[in-house]
């Protein structure tokens, strides 16, 4: 286990770098404050540098609210948004280092993006170990992304959620995501996954409910249509 000061103080910290991009971003981002101390619990527990960017989203952001809050990314944790501590429950952690699967963002759907640990093949996971997959509202499943965090956050940043997004999004989409407090999420009825809200998504009705709630409603029908445990999507 390496100290906190090992990966706090380093050489050629990533932040700047992510900062500047951030600032460049084609899509809508606001970056939220961290609690120091917060961050710092949180890049110890998750034993990586300040150099690599999942260490300065740990170290340096509370989180950023992306395209008006669509997209949460956790960082360290402020005020508004938990942090990858709090969420993966890395906090109350014995064991230091990073899970078999991170969950580094949720989107206003109930999707969840997580980062694939080492352990990922051993825990029978989708994906390959440091690659970034997608647990989809509209299929119940995980989608293997095929891209690090590093290369994950400059592909948003980049504005790519429009098209990764263009069936999962109705007009006025942007207004409803940006009236939700930052911990709820919409719940579709028709569901995002039947053949209904595919057919016409704009169609459905929608509610704003806890994102813990929109999460467990995903795991239900994952058991009650005989698909596979999707494992943890982080608490909220």
């Amino acid at each position: 286990m390496r100290e906190l000061s090992e990966l706090a103080e380093v050489e050629e910290p990533a932040w700047p770098a992510l900062s500047k991009r951030l600032a460049r971003s084609t899509v809508s981002v606001r970056a939220l404050p961290v609690e120091p101390e917060r961050g710092r619990t949180c890049l110890h527990r998750l034993q990586v540098t300040a150099r690599s960017f999942l260490g300065a989203m740990a170290l340096e952001s509370g989180g950023l609210l992306v395209d008006g809050g669509w997209l949460r990314v956790h960082g360290g944790g402020g005020a508004e948004l938990p942090g990858l501590g709090e969420v993966n429950d890395l906090s109350a952690a014995v064991v230091y280092g990073p899970p078999p699967r991170l969950v580094v963002a949720h989107d206003v759907l109930g999707g969840v993006f997580a980062l694939n640990g080492p352990a990922a093949e051993d825990g029978g996971y989708p994906g390959k170990p440091g690659e970034v997959v997608y647990f989809a509202p509209d299929s119940l499943e995980w989608k293997p992304l095929e891209v690090s965090y590093s290369g994950w956050m400059l592909w948003m940043l980049e504005g790519h959620l429009k098209s990764f997004y263009q069936d999962l999004r109705w007009p006025g989409w942007r207004e409803e995501a940006e009236a939700l407090d930052p911990e709820r999420g919409l719940s579709l009825h028709p569901f995002p996954w039947t053949a209904e809200a595919h057919e016409n998504l704009a169609a459905t009705s929608r509610r704003a409910v806890p994102m813990a709630e929109l999460t467990g409603m995903h795991r239900d029908f994952c058991a009650t249509l005989g698909l596979p445990d999707p494992g943890p999507f982080g608490l909220l």
